[in-house]
């Protein structure tokens, strides 16, 4: 039977869409296969499993300790879950209701001419905050090098008046030079970036500070997408969490045990 121009390229059209149907389900497909093997192929993946099989051909309890360990500290079903903890201790994901304070950037660095990209991550988190509220507020800067900070905050909004200076090398001094130019009955909003959330908001603790403490996101405490092979494999962006978290953890401890027999933490000691 002989179709009509019209049912001709209806049935074409139908065959068309039948062949594109068939293609998008194979590159679908294939593009789940590739995102399933592609991490075994990686360095540490590849590192994991001959580690895996020399634990099977030696036998040995440490071996296997150094695997579990190796595993854990890189698996990414894991490192998931400390990161959503993490995140529910570092105090405020949106600006506090009502805050009618001041705010607090502590700096992460940079020259005169430049900023390193979580200096600018928290000077943007603070330009959002600050615009969303579209009331004059004072901002506390801790920094070496203000004149780019103070560039970058200028150029995001017309409400901050600035107040700039050099707390010292370390966090530890900042707080020292902050808690004499801060008011511990007012409030305060502290901006820094995600791994250094918890220090900051233990040390307003300890240096009595009303302070709430929003935390500038960074890639490697971002929930990782995982699928099936997650469970098979490691993903370097978790050592990289678990070191700052260590780093973090080590730098707060060392402090408690040393800050009242030594003056490490005086600015100009």
């Amino acid at each position: 039977m002989l179709l009509g121009p019209r049912a001709l390229v209806a049935s074409l059209r139908h065959q068309l869409r039948r062949v594109e149907t068939a293609t998008d389900k194979a590159q679908f497909k294939d593009q789940k296969v590739k995102d399933f093997l592609e991490p075994f192929l990686y360095p540490q993946n590849i590192f994991l499993w001959l580690f895996f099989f020399a634990c099977l051909y030696y036998r040995r309890k440490g071996l296997w300790l150094l695997l579990i360990w190796f595993y854990l500290t890189g698996n990414t079903l894991v490192a998931n879950q400390v990161r959503d903890w993490y995140n529910t201790q570092i105090s405020t994901a949106v600006l506090p209701a009502n805050f009618n304070g001041d705010y607090v950037l502590l700096g992460c660095g940079g020259n005169e001419h430049s900023l390193p990209d979580c200096a600018s991550n928290r000077i943007n988190q603070l330009a959002l905050m600050i615009n969303a509220q579209q009331r004059p507020v004072h901002v506390y800067m801790t920094t070496l090098h203000c004149a780019p900070y103070e560039a970058l905050l200028k150029q995001k909004t017309d409400y901050a008046a600035i107040s700039c200076f050099d707390g010292g090398p370390t966090t530890y001094h900042e707080f020292v030079s902050l808690s004499k130019k801060l008011d511990n009955t007012k409030d305060y909003l502290f901006i820094s970036s995600d791994y250094h959330a918890l220090r900051v908001k233990k040390l307003s603790q300890l240096h009595q500070l009303n302070a709430q403490v929003y935390a500038a996101s960074s890639a490697t405490f971002r929930p990782v997408n995982c699928g099936w092979n997650c469970l098979l494999t490691v993903n370097l962006s978790n050592y990289d969490l678990f070191s700052k978290l260590a780093a973090e953890t080590a730098s707060l401890q060392v402090y408690r045990l040393t800050k009242d027999w030594t003056d490490w933490y005086t600015p100009g000691s």
